[in-house]
């Protein structure tokens, strides 16, 4: 029994007491790995030194962190894929859009020529009204798939939900500017009888349902701005101060432009002057839109947005200098009017446009947002050394 191992220590060797007198080798030098080829962790932390990870970047005014084993990556987003889905609305949007900024722009125009005696333009603007939030109720049925869907949004008001303000508004302007429409009806019918009692009360109430429709109008023309700019898509979200504006000028000059085709010359005055007011206010403020806002801008100057957007400004500019201009001419006064129907339709278009693109490129989403966390870090900072410097000056 002696001469034998013990039963627990069979299969190990006995290590050597004595201390190596081997020569340690340095990390990072050849000869650091392990003899069966392995490679310890000193020897790769030495390389990853040696090739510049966790040293200060040249050029740069920050320390580097001498514990990293990566260099700092700039993030954008998973392998270039969007952040956001795109919008699930089609171009029926967009028409809705113009249609409503239409029907909206020439029932208040209507009023104004009602208010001043022009049947003949009020009579156009009022049949064009009704035509186009009639357009309005159309494409936004299809854009909701089902009319029962449109019903089910008025069983509850929400002040929160612009889509549910917006419901009630279009909900409250339709029935108005039908009135005011169906009493253009009114000289048609007979003098005598019922009908000529309907006749002689189609004016007065014409009246009073055009100017509840005028009233509306303006909600009408910008909640649609409300409700793109309560999205997350950077280019509606960002300039969402301007976009009341623009959408405001935009249905205001439309329906300048409507009262120039349709109206005599004798008549436009008021569209002359709605055409130079509403023109300025949408030039303005589509100005800011698309450059008042840094990289979330780009998508108004590129592609499809940006020449729609420079074609709209063209023919909004010449269509108001047309109409002050050349107001004594029936000729000029249509093509004003055409050139003002069509840019107003074109920013609607570049706006919805615009917008669908910038949420296919993550950059619009990502760089914004660590632009603002910078911001509000170097606030903080900001902030904590004054209240240092505050605190020193107290003990002093």
């Amino acid at each position: 029994m002696s001469g034998q191992e013990p039963p627990q220590l069979k299969g190990f060797r006995q290590e050597d007491p004595r201390p190596s007198q081997r020569t340690p080798h340095q990390p990072g030098q050849p000869g650091s790995e392990h003899a069966d080829g392995t490679d310890p962790i000193g020897g790769q932390a030495a390389r990853m030194w040696g090739a510049g990870m966790g040293k200060r970047e040249k050029g740069r005014g920050r320390k580097g962190d001498v514990n990293a084993v990566v260099p700092d990556a700039e993030f954008r987003s998973y392998y270039g894929r969007a952040v956001l889905k795109p919008p699930v609305w089609t171009h029926d949007i967009a028409y809705y859009l113009f249609t409503g900024g239409l029907a909206a722009g020439t029932s208040m125009l209507a009023a104004v020529a009602d208010a001043e005696g022009h049947v003949a333009a009020r009579r156009g603007l009022r049949l064009t009204s009704l035509g186009a939030v009639g357009a309005s109720a159309y494409f936004l049925i299809i854009d909701l798939g089902r009319p029962e869907r449109f019903y089910n949004m008025l069983r509850i008001a929400k002040p929160t939900s612009p889509m549910s303000v917006g419901t009630w508004i279009l909900s409250a302007f339709g029935p108005l500017c039908g009135a005011a429409a169906v009493a253009e009806v009114g000289p048609l019918l007979p003098r005598h009888g019922l009908l000529g009692l309907a006749r002689r009360l189609a004016g007065p109430l014409g009246s009073a349902a055009g100017a509840g429709a005028a009233l509306t109008a303006p909600l009408l023309a910008t909640y649609t701005a409300v409700l793109f700019a309560d999205t997350a898509v950077p280019s509606w979200h960002e300039p969402y101060r301007e976009l009341p504006f623009v959408f405001g000028g935009s249905a205001l000059a439309a329906g300048a432009g409507a009262g120039l085709v349709l109206a005599p010359v004798r008549q436009n005055a008021a569209a002359s002057r709605a055409a130079l007011i509403g023109a300025s206010v949408e030039l303005v403020a589509a100005h800011r839109m698309e450059s008042g806002h840094g990289l979330v801008s780009e998508p108004f100057h590129l592609g499809r947005p940006g020449r729609f957007l420079k074609t709209a400004r063209a023919l909004t500019a010449a269509g108001a200098l047309g109409a002050v201009l050349g107001r004594r001419s029936r000729v000029v006064s249509a093509l004003s009017g055409a050139a003002l129907l069509t840019g107003s339709f074109l920013t609607r278009m570049a706006v919805f446009e615009a917008g669908v693109a910038s949420t296919k490129d993550p950059k619009y989403v990502v760089v914004p947002q660590r632009q603002r966390l910078a911001d509000r870090e170097a606030l903080a900072r900001e902030d904590h050394h004054a209240e240092d410097e505050r605190a020193r000056g107290a003990r002093a």
